[in-house]
């Protein structure tokens, strides 16, 4: 049998041990050695490691295999060991950590089929490598779930079903509820958080980065920084406080990135402030418009709870409700009334609460662009041709042109309308008699005018590009 040592700096962690093939010696030997460093093998003198499994932030797990069970049962073994310089208050808080996430997994594991069971949580002190150094190591034993996490379940299919998605929602709305109920906000909701197990059971991992429920008017409402950087809402990433509504955004970014296959920052314009998820996936309007509030900037904009979500996931379309007057943030301790609207985060999103215009694509934004320009040249050529080059030829034309933008902008023209305008008005330029009477006093060629006119567009476009894009790079 092979035995995996635990200590991190051990260079030859695997070791071999053929008597332990046998069911009596494995199940009465009293300890077995690293053949390279002398670390003690038998954890707790009872749990095995055989594979190293991952490496994280806090810790590195180790699937193992428990002796005092009859079948050997397979659990995971996470061996506490943050990585990098801490200083001594940091390594602190890393412990407190990895010490919380064993309370969590035994005050909610035990509880839920759908959280890992906790089945042990001890120190360990050994004999470093080098004489008279004592090291501690701590561990945390807790169910195996064998399957893949979601994250491995997309790079290998791709993009999920919204009906795969819509499943995955519901079912780890019932898991936050429980989550939150018990007065915990689990700050990490991301693919690689959530496992399907062979039987297609939906578990929710990694309590590492736990928190209590902020309650209304506490002093110490801080997080701790810990998070998955395009998953967290704002206000986890700006270190304040987190709520029931923190996990919500995380599950919502979490779903439509498994709808569309991609990572959250391609799904996120940060030009516009607003998520981009549905120009890459069509999915029915309740499950839309569950999903856009969650994703909604400010905690009081998303829905007060796991619980509310999945009611709306039940019921009809509803309309988009009024903003409401600030109240204290809600809590599975301390429950909003149900007749407050939900709220939207301080990250990316457009508030489900009140109807936002939809912002300018690039092809609108282009064609609008040619468009000013195309008439604005039709315009100048009429304007100063008739009135000429005084105060009020000019004001007519910029007047006009002002007009045409501002319908634009307010949507009141759009598309087609477009080229309806500009077909009329160079025809009103072309064929008019008075006007044509006038650009021929003038000395210009009739055939200029639309050469003129198309430069002007495709000259407006351009200033109209080149402003977008400094735009872009300075915000």
């Amino acid at each position: 049998m092979e035995i995996f040592c635990t200590r991190p700096s051990c260079p030859r962690p695997v070791n071999v041990f053929p008597d332990l093939d046998s069911g009596n010696t494995i199940k009465t030997v009293q300890q077995k050695f690293c053949m390279t460093c002398g670390m003690p093998l038998l954890l707790g003198s009872r749990y095995l490691p055989q594979k190293l499994l991952g490496q994280g932030g806090f810790g590195t797990a180790f699937l193992a295999r428990d002796r005092y069970t009859p079948t050997l049962r397979s659990c995971v073994v996470k061996l506490f060991q943050p990585t990098g310089q801490l200083s001594p208050a940091q390594l602190q808080t890393a412990q407190d950590l990895f010490e919380r996430e064993a309370a969590v997994l035994e005050e909610l594991g035990n509880h839920h089929p759908q959280i890992p069971n906790l089945y042990a949580f001890f120190s360990l002190q050994v004999s470093g490598l080098r004489p008279g150094v004592q090291e501690e190591y701590f561990y945390l034993v807790q169910e195996f779930i064998d399957g893949q996490n979601l994250e491995q379940l997309l790079e290998q299919n791709g993009a999920f079903t919204e009906a795969e998605v819509q499943e995955i929602l519901v079912s780890l709305l019932k898991v936050l509820e429980f989550v939150h109920q018990h007065g915990t906000i689990h700050r990490d909701i991301k693919p690689s958080n959530i496992m399907r197990d062979r039987n297609q059971r939906l578990y929710l991992l990694d309590f590492g980065a736990v928190k209590q429920v902020a309650k209304a008017g506490s002093p110490n409402l801080k997080s701790t920084g810990i998070y998955s950087m395009g998953y967290a809402p704002p206000e986890q990433m700006a270190g304040g406080a987190v709520y029931p509504a923190t996990d919500l955004y995380a599950l919502a970014v979490t779903c439509i990135s498994l709808l569309t296959g991609k990572p959250p920052e391609d799904l996120y314009d940060g030009y516009q402030n607003s998520w981009k998820w549905e120009q890459y996936a069509t999915v029915k309007p309740v499950l839309a418009q569950v999903l856009n509030r969650l994703l909604a900037p400010a905690p009081q904009q998303r829905y007060d709870s796991a619980a509310e979500a999945l009611a709306a996931l039940a019921g009809p379309i509803s309309q988009p409700a009024p903003m409401p007057s600030p109240t204290p943030p809600p809590t599975p301790l301390q429950p909003a009334p149900s007749s407050s609207p939900p709220a939207v985060a301080k990250v990316p999103g457009t508030p489900a609460s009140a109807p936002a215009a939809q912002p300018f694509s690039l092809a609108q934004f282009l064609g609008g662009a040619l468009f000013t320009g195309f008439e604005g040249g039709l315009l100048a050529i009429a304007s100063l041709s008739l009135l000429g080059t005084t105060l009020m030829g000019s004001g007519a034309w910029l007047l006009l042109l002002g007009v045409l933008v501002l319908l634009q902008l307010k949507r009141t023209i759009e598309r087609l309308d477009l080229v309806i305008i500009a077909a009329v008005t160079l025809a009103m330029v072309l064929l008019f008699p008075p006007l044509r009477s006038v650009l021929a006093g003038f000395s210009t060629p009739l055939q200029w005018v639309l050469a003129l006119a198309i430069m002007a567009g495709l000259m407006a476009a351009a200033i109209a590009t080149l402003f977008r894009l400094l735009f872009r790079l300075f915000s």
